[in-house]
């Protein structure tokens, strides 16, 4: 707990497990790691394992974290820690990366990237989820589509459907909500319809119909049959 005798690294690298269901004690709230952020809840320690890594971060280091994507939204004391990590403008970039990329699970996942001094006052979404290789069981991430990641992140990058800059007024209007699919859509746009068009080639229709249904009636007529209704 002595600052002086601190140790800070310049790299942190993380992969804990997934929403592990842990037992916060009273203790702990006033722990050196959690202090002033408050404790992630019984449910999920995903908070407990980025908070222990982030307060050993040097203040020039940078932190790279993979977590499950219910970090990025979910409310209560993980929302209160998530909200004072974007004030303290420590939270740089927020990755969400392919389904099926672990053994272990089949949820899609996303990368952190944490830092304790850092000058862009927004946060840099990547939404990498389409771009991987299926697999049978697992999909795959190839070096292209890793290298196009960190050329995105190394440059902060900005590209339609798949990365974008967002400043801290709009993640506020969001009420801190990290969720990717706010910021950066991979919704395809729906398609412009041409109403004149549309119009014109219902008509045709209509003129067509007519005339195939009064020389089908002049068929019944000779038949001596009545005539198709309207």
């Amino acid at each position: 707990e002595n600052p002086a005798k601190k140790v800070g690294f310049d790299a942190v690298v993380a992969n804990p497990p997934f929403s592990y269901r842990w037992e916060p004690t009273d203790a702990l709230k006033e722990d050196f790691r959690f202090k002033g952020y408050g404790m992630a809840p019984k449910s999920a320690a995903d908070f407990a394992f980025l908070l222990h890594g982030f307060h050993f971060l040097h203040r020039e280091g940078t932190m790279a974290i993979i977590l499950p994507h219910g970090v990025l939204f979910r409310g209560g004391a993980e929302a209160k820690i998530r909200k004072k990590l974007l004030q303290d403008g420590n939270i740089d970039t927020v990755i969400g990366l392919p389904p099926k990329l672990f053994y272990s699970t089949g949820i899609p996942v996303c990368i952190l990237v944490l830092k304790k001094c850092r000058q862009p006052d927004d946060v840099l979404f990547i939404n990498a989820s389409e771009h991987f290789e299926k697999g049978k069981r697992q999909n795959i991430l190839l070096p292209g589509h890793i290298d196009k990641i960190i050329d995105t992140y190394q440059h902060r990058k900005e590209e339609e459907r798949y990365s974008r800059r967002v400043s801290m007024e709009e993640i506020e209007e969001n009420g801190f909500n990290l969720n990717i699919s706010r910021y950066v859509s991979i919704a395809l746009p729906e398609p412009q319809i041409d109403l004149d068009e549309v119009f014109e080639t219902l008509q045709t229709l209509k003129n067509k119909r007519a005339v195939a249904q009064e020389r089908h009636n002049s068929y019944l007529k000779a038949l001596g049959l009545p005539p198709l209704p309207g």
